[in-house]
């Protein structure tokens, strides 16, 4: 069996993050980076499959020459292998973009069962592994908190608006988006980073996918107006009334203000 986690490095939670001059991203030279906070259950999960069963682990990230650390991080707490997609072309790709490239590298691995971390915390979209399923044409469940493999079937329980949980049954290749908190994630020990060093890093392009000029750039559907930082108000004002009333009045500040 093959397990493919889709992971994702992102600045550290404690980073000063201040927003570029012409208000695209944040700047992004001399802060601290680390494994986007999903992904690391989705890499536990996967690493707990690999107990259980002996499946390869492979860890799949798309970035610069810094991303080989996130990826090291997850050979150092178990998983075999690292595939990394270092591309210019590949940098800034919008959620469609990024889809078509981790299913591009699903495809070709011939991956069993696909994990990834619910959403990003820079960018919360959360749209992503389910766009990964529908170019694959594989079943999918998202917010999973708890999952078991029985031969060639994953029962995964998701949670659902309100604290609902659903359990979902799914057929292998199949794709899970794991929630915050699902499991107890395992630290890199002394030893699994040693041998992590060991441990093979491949690097693709985009020409190496087949994916050369079809994403990033011109070819993103969406793309990032601006970025900043809200103004801070010295007052706020308490719209009271029944809750239609509340909403007609809500509806006419929000048009008064140009926001609608």
């Amino acid at each position: 069996m093959k397990v493919m986690v889709c992971l994702k490095q992102v600045p550290h939670q404690d980073a000063r993050l201040d927003v570029k001059a012409d208000g695209s991203w944040i700047q992004e030279d001399n802060i601290k980076f680390e494994i986007n906070s999903y992904d690391t259950y989705a890499v536990e999960e996967a690493l707990r499959m690999k107990d259980k069963s002996g499946a390869e682990v492979v860890v799949v990230s798309i970035g610069p020459d810094r991303v080989t650390q996130a990826l090291r991080t997850a050979l150092g707490m178990g998983a075999d292998r690292a595939i990394h997609v270092n591309d210019p072309a590949a940098i800034g790709a919008d959620a469609l973009g990024t889809a078509k490239i981790l299913a591009a590298i699903a495809k070709a691995e011939s991956a069993d069962v696909i994990f990834a971390g619910l959403m990003a915390d820079d960018g919360n979209g959360a749209a992503i592994p389910p766009m990964v399923a529908e170019l694959l044409d594989i079943p999918s469940a998202t917010g999973v908190l708890a999952m078991n493999a029985d031969g060639g079937t994953i029962k995964a329980e998701r949670e659902l608006e309100g604290g609902a949980l659903e359990v979902v049954e799914m057929p292998q290749p199949c794709l899970i988006a794991i929630q915050s908190g699902a499991n107890q994630v395992r630290y890199a020990s002394l030893k699994g980073i040693m041998q992590a060093k060991k441990k093979p890093v491949d690097v693709k392009s985009l020409a190496d996918l087949g994916l050369a000029g079809s994403v990033g750039g011109a070819n993103n559907k969406t793309a990032i107006k601006k970025i900043y930082v809200p103004k801070k108000g010295d007052s706020a004002e308490i719209l009271k009334g029944s809750t239609d009333e509340i909403v007609a009045q809500l509806v006419t500040k929000i048009k008064e203000l140009g926001l609608l």
